[in-house]
């Protein structure tokens, strides 16, 4: 049973396997030296200590080897994108041909629309959440021009209902049997940066290919946070970024999944550059183009070692966890900072993000009555990192390799204690 109190929260601490974790990343610290609670892993994850490490290799390495570095190096740069993909392909649930770890998100996107969107004069539309990650929306947009079509007429909204936050299905399905032959592309987030729902990419996927659309999903707020199952959801393609709950630091590379389905359909329209040429042939310069197999057959360029090295360090760590056990304490520990919200009272705080715990991952998205941006900046002042979202959320995503049930008891006391402070004082 879930207790009030900080004595439950240490006690919760105390039981927690992955709780070593956390002295393995770097928390910030305020000038009188306490760490922050950081609860924004949702939008930059943490620094983990051994990616200096990792990072200074390749360092030594070029400085050592300089070109032999691509052969003579501790992890030889010619391969080094293969030593990301088992461990990405876990994390993610795919199997390793259909993972690569290159570019960056919405590069990705376009890459992917390129072979997945293929529009015609009946069939042009592209079917997104009505409030889908604005990146994602400006993305299908120019598809869309690039292709000839208005971008308005040819783009559908997936819509919650009055007065709800959430997607219904029922909805979606609707919108099939309505428009399923015009609608050339399906493209969700696969975790709403905006509510925190994760979505059912299995049914989503087949109720589309029902209607002969293509299905794709960003998952930029799914990999490392939630069980994505991608080969099985059956989706066409998903990208997501590594900075957020994979740790990979700001801007780093990002990846990229092509259902094993595709793997050797070498008919299918893509952009094409060397590095997704036969790895055997590759250096002879002049030989006509010979695609690679699988996810690999979507790359361009020889990628930025150093960026990679920082997603190995996470990824390691991840490898040594276990996506399984990472979710475990992410529900248990999401699940408290849910408890500890309602105790506010629900005419306090609504919480806007599926209560299911198989329908989101740890973010939690609050509205606070009559509250404004105030609120959070008192909550930064406080050192509590929070993320403020227009027009009223705080999202708040308490990460299971690196924050504790004090975290959240402590955020949430915080909370308290500024909402008491106000002339409409809670109950």
């Amino acid at each position: 049973m879930i207790k009030t109190g900080l004595t439950y929260a240490l006690e919760q601490d105390k039981l927690d396997n992955l709780s070593r974790y956390r002295e393995r990343f770097h928390i910030p610290k305020d000038k009188q030296g306490h760490p922050w609670i950081y609860m924004t892993g949702n939008s930059l994850g943490l620094q983990p200590k051994q990616t200096k490490a990792y990072v200074n290799q390749e360092l030594e390495d070029w400085a050592n080897l300089g070109v032999e570095g691509h052969l003579e190096a501790k992890n030889p740069w010619l391969a080094y994108h293969e030593f990301l993909t088992e461990s990405m392909a876990k994390v993610v649930g795919a199997k390793p041909i259909e993972v690569i770890v290159m570019n960056t998100l919405t590069a990705n996107l376009h890459f992917m629309m390129v072979s997945f969107y293929k529009p015609t004069k009946t069939r042009y539309k592209i079917l997104i959440e009505s409030d889908a990650f604005p990146s994602d929306k400006y993305a299908v947009e120019s598809q869309l021009r690039h292709h000839g079509f208005n971008d308005k007429d040819g783009l559908i909204l997936w819509k919650p209902r009055k007065d709800e936050e959430l997607l219904n299905y029922e909805d979606l399905e609707s919108i099939l049997e309505a428009q399923g032959d015009e609608i050339a592309l399906i493209m969700i987030g696969g975790v709403n940066y905006y509510t925190g729902q994760f979505f059912d990419l299995k049914r989503i996927t087949k109720l589309g290919h029902q209607y002969g659309s293509n299905v794709g999903f960003d998952c930029a707020h799914g990999a490392g946070n939630v069980s994505l199952n991608l080969h099985d959801s059956g989706a066409d393609f998903a990208v997501w970024c590594t900075y957020k709950y994979l740790n990979s630091g700001p801007g780093s590379l990002a990846g990229c999944f092509v259902h094993e389905r595709h793997a050797h359909n070498k008919d299918l329209n893509r952009f094409t550059g060397w590095w997704s040429h036969n790895k055997q042939t590759r250096f002879n310069m002049r030989d006509e183009f010979d695609q690679l197999p699988g996810a690999e057959g979507w790359q361009l360029s020889n990628p930025p070692i150093l960026s990679m090295a920082a997603i190995k360090a996470s990824l390691d760590m991840f490898n040594e966890v276990g996506i399984e056990k990472l979710i475990e304490k992410s529900k248990k520990l999401t699940g408290y900072f849910e408890f500890l919200l309602k105790q506010l009272g629900e005419d306090t705080i609504k919480i806007i993000t599926p209560s299911h715990p198989d329908e989101r991952g740890c973010q939690l998205s609050i509205q606070v009555k009559n509250a404004d941006k105030a609120l959070h900046n008192k909550l930064t002042e406080a050192n509590i990192i929070s993320d403020w979202r227009e027009p009223d959320v705080i999202r708040c995503a308490p990460v299971p390799l690196y924050n504790s049930f004090e975290d959240v008891f402590k955020l949430v006391e915080k909370l308290k204690e500024i909402l008491c402070a106000r002339p409409d004082k809670i109950k």
